[in-house]
This record gives structure tokens, sequence and C-alpha cells, in this order.
């Protein structure tokens, strides 16, 4: 049973579940715009500022950088998509620092900009992808990176790609 009390956060008031709900009641709530806990107590609202593309792409370059990524590219996909602003593409030198550095931007960008990601391939850790919204991460074993090329897949022959050492 899903009780509810109301929550002033400001100029708004937003319903806050209380102890007995489980985590799928919360995201239930979120589609419906109320505000739910997140693993803290604080209330988390639909309509919370969210980062740019831009402010995001600079904390998760920050990180990558900060946890000794290497060969990091910025993609600009304005334009080219509509799935994202911008793709990272970084390397990491072994199958368990690729998983260590996308576990630890996962817990960054949630943590720093209430931003929660969606991981694949972190097990593995051959290519992990993060998908953060409006910037899609790719960290890869060199091998594997140089194995699927997509900087060349994504860039047109004008383009040239940021790189960050």
């Amino acid at each position: 049973m899903l009780h509810f009390r109301q929550v002033s956060a400001g100029p708004c008031t937003c319903r806050r579940a209380t102890k007995e709900d489980n985590v799928l009641s919360h995201a239930q709530d979120a589609v419906r715009g109320a505000a739910a806990p997140d693993t803290v107590g604080h209330v988390m609202t639909a309509d919370a500022a969210r980062p740019t593309s831009d402010d995001l792409l600079d904390h998760i370059l920050k990180s990558l950088n900060d946890d000794k990524a290497e060969e990091i590219t910025q993609i600009s996909l304005r334009g080219k998509s509509e799935m994202a602003d911008w793709m990272v593409i970084a390397s990491g030198r072994s199958s368990r620092q690729v998983a260590a550095i996308s576990e630890h931007l996962v817990e960054t960008l949630k943590r720093e900009c209430n931003v929660l990601s969606k991981i694949e391939g972190k097990d593995a850790g051959d290519w992990v992808l993060i998908d953060a919204g409006d910037v899609i991460v790719h960290v890869f074993r060199p091998e594997v990176r140089e194995f699927y090329q997509l900087e060349k897949m994504w860039l047109s022959p004008g383009d040239s790609a940021a790189s960050h050492a």
C-alpha cells in the first residue's frame, strides 16, 4: 500500500513516498511527475534543474581524466543525431580499469548532476556504454576500440574530434 505526504520544496509542494514504498512505485511516481526520494532521502522532482548537455559533458570529461582514461575524444552529434548532443569515447588499459572508470562515472553523474545513467557491458569490461541522456559515453579496451572505430563512423570527412589528454 502506498502512502504519500505533502513535502514543501520551495515554491512547489510535492508528494513524497513513505517508507512502505518499493523501487517500482518510485519509478511510477516519477512518470506521473510526483517527487520520489532518492537513496539518501532527498526529494527528486521531474522539474528539478537538469544540467545542460555542455555542463554534463564537462563533468564527464573531468571524471574520465581523474580516473586516468586514455585517448578521450568528444564528438558533437548536434545536427547528426537526435539521440544525444555529444558522444565521448575513451579507453582504459584493462577490462578492470574500463569497468572501474564506467562505474565511477555513473556514480559521479548521479551524485553531482542528479543524472541516472544507463550502463551496458560493465560485466565484460571490453566495451561499456553509458547513456547519460544528452551525452553518450563509450569506454573501450584499446584493442576493441581499434576494431570498431566509432570515431570514423560518427565524424564526417571535414569534421575533427576534440581530444583531451
